[in-house]
């Protein structure tokens, strides 16, 4: 059965960092894009970044291109997000969801809902 795992959510200052990490099990990790989404109260699940299946291929959402970073390490199945200088934000949740063969391109947020594994979440604040 595969479990996908988020973490490293918590209250943080602006301006401050975070890193978010999530682990996959049940599936063979290292053939899936993985991807990180947000979702904020009364706010539809955006795309934040992704990370192809052998790690090439990076894509962010504008809003955080320069202050995150998607990385991956196949070797123990985990999927990270380093987020640097951090904006006012009331409370997020981060998810993190696994698309088999996903390189990241077109429209990816779209194929990750439709097919891909997703985690509970992980939550996230950033006061002012």
């Amino acid at each position: 059965q595969v479990q996908v795992v988020e973490s490293g959510g918590g209250l943080v200052q602006t301006g401050g960092s975070l890193r978010l990490s999530c682990t996959a099990s049940g599936l063979t990790f290292a053939i899936y894009g993985m991807g990180w989404f947000r979702q904020a109260p009364g706010k539809e699940r955006e795309g934040v970044s992704c990370i192809a299946w052998y790690g090439g291929i990076t894509d962010y959402a504008d809003s955080v291109k320069g202050r995150f970073t998607v990385s991956r390490n196949n070797a123990n199945n985990t999927l990270y997000l380093q987020m640097n200088s951090l904006k006012p934000e009331g409370p997020a949740m981060y998810c993190c969801a696994a698309s088999r063969s996903d390189l990241c391109s077109g429209s990816w947020p779209a194929r990750f809902r439709s097919g891909g594994y997703w985690g509970q979440g992980t939550q996230v604040t950033v006061s002012s």
